[in-house]
């Protein structure tokens, strides 16, 4: 028997077909590959340093707070040699007490107190190296759309809450009500142009530079804040004397609540806004009805716990803050 020769195997084997058919791969060989993302030189946002704590976020040293209260108290302390000479030459009267109501006193001790606020912004670039917008929020800036809206949300509550306030002690309780003040047009005047700028340059101090430094020798987010919170209410309370317990336990009262406001809203327009509208009804309504017609501006007198009233409106505010601020 003969071997086949390959023209002969070729013949048999008949023409060629190509490969047998096979099964198709799995889906996820068939898809592409996912293409790498490409790498990017940005970061994460990082979380903002909290207002009570913009100190230590500016090359802290523990001395730089107090370099920055000398410089304050340099400058305040300036303001008020000539708020003495301006007193005995004119005899306007000049005084942290709110009473009596006189358009120089007010003029006079307003500004004084206002000279606060460049102060502070002096304070931190000399004693910190660093512009002063941290002393202001943590947005490095004054917030003033913020700002406006809680003038109008400290007016719906703490405004109304002391305008309440008074209204019972004086028909509620009897509280003497004696009627406008001397030259009323000229202290209503004087007093919006100028109670307004000496409550923000307060605040800026006592709940914005004075607050921070007590917090950043603190160290502690939530320790810082209410230690600065307790400390700067009390001494700025105190400030203003403590002969008189209804008028101090509402300036208190005042302070806790900024306090608080600026915990919540990370900057000082809370406080301001609240300070603002506080202090200019206060004035409007001792004005218009006399000093001895609203509890604390006067010691003594029937009435002295319809100011409670004023206390419950400005936590209502603080709770109100605390939500407008999360929305910016």
């Amino acid at each position: 028997m003969t071997a086949a020769g390959p023209e002969e195997r070729e013949q048999d084997a008949g023409p060629y077909t190509g490969p047998p058919p096979t099964l198709p791969p799995p889906a996820e060989l068939r898809a592409d590959p996912p293409a790498a993302p490409e790498p990017s030189g940005e970061q994460p946002a990082a979380a903002p340093t909290p207002y009570l704590l913009a100190m230590r976020d500016a090359g802290w040293a523990w001395w730089r707070p107090l370099a920055g209260l000398a410089v304050i108290a340099f400058l305040l302390g300036i303001a008020l040699v000539l708020t003495r000479i301006a007193d005995l030459l004119t005899g306007t009267g000049a005084d942290l007490s709110p009473a009596p109501l006189t358009w120089p006193g007010l003029l006079v001790t307003d500004l004084f107190l206002a000279v606060a606020l460049p102060a502070v912004l002096l304070a931190w670039p000399i004693a910190h190296g660093v512009g002063p917008g941290r002393g202001l929020s943590e947005a490095g800036l004054l917030r003033l759309p913020l700002l406006r809206r809680l003038l109008l949300v400290a007016l719906a509550t703490a405004g109304v809450g002391i305008g309440l306030g008074v209204a019972g002690a004086v028909l509620l309780a009897g509280r003497e009500a004696p009627g406008p003040v001397p030259e009323l047009p000229w202290v209503l005047v004087v007093g919006l142009l100028t109670v307004p700028l000496r409550a923000a340059a307060e605040e800026v101090l006592v709940r914005g530079y004075l607050a921070q430094a007590v917090a950043g020798w603190i160290g502690r987010p939530r320790a810082g804040v209410v230690v600065a919170a307790v400390v700067t209410s009390v001494l700025w309370a105190a400030a203003y004397g403590t002969d008189d317990l209804t008028g101090f336990l509402g300036r208190l009262a005042l302070g806790l609540a900024a306090s608080a406001a600026v915990a919540s809203t990370g900057g000082v327009e809370a406080a301001i806004a609240l300070h603002v509208v506080v202090a200019v009804v206060v004035l409007v309504l001792g004005a218009v009805l006399g000093e001895d017609a609203v509890p604390g501006m006067v010691p003594g007198g029937p009435g002295d716990a319809f100011a409670l009233v004023g206390a419950l409106a400005m936590a209502a505010f603080v709770v109100a803050a605390g939500r407008r601020g999360a929305r910016t």
